[in-house]
């Protein structure tokens, strides 16, 4: 009978095995968690700042897109890391007690129609001119040797 390891690996590259995906989605450590919080923008903000998807932080406007709350729109309060789920502002649901609790939605179920850009760094490494890359390196350094 042949096991799988244990711990996680940073090597795994994949596996067509739902239970191997599951497990290497659980055991990841939070730094690669934070990878699977991609959320895909809307139209509009994706032309304006030349990206498919992001991932969502506290602040970022979002639409939900799936689910018992389709349609409504927020702001993000609170990303759980651990479950890859988002509470929003103004989605409550009412308790059989009365009392009101907001719930978490998944990450994936979400589409961002703004963004938050207080940190001015979010945005700088990931719309670099594509003009720049290995190639423009590389030419650098030929014209530093000459």
């Amino acid at each position: 009978m042949i096991f799988m390891k244990k711990k996680f690996s940073t090597r795994w590259m994949s596996s067509k095995q739902p239970r191997k995906q599951r497990k290497y989605r659980h055991n990841a450590p939070l730094h690669i968690r934070g990878k699977f919080l991609g959320v895909h923008l809307s139209k509009e903000v994706a032309k304006k700042h030349g990206l498919k998807r992001i991932r969502v932080r506290v602040g970022d406007k979002v639409k939900v897109m799936r689910g018992k709350f389709k349609g409504k729109e927020g702001k993000i309060d609170l990303v759980d890391l651990k479950k890859s789920k988002g509470v929003i502002t103004g989605i409550e649901v009412s308790k059989k007690d009365g009392s009101k609790s907001k719930p978490m939605i998944h990450i994936s179920n979400l589409l961002i129609t703004e963004l938050n850009l207080e940190d001015k760094k979010r945005l700088k490494k990931k719309t670099m001119p594509k003009t720049q890359g290995k190639q423009g390196k590389k030419a650098d350094k030929n014209e530093n040797k000459s």
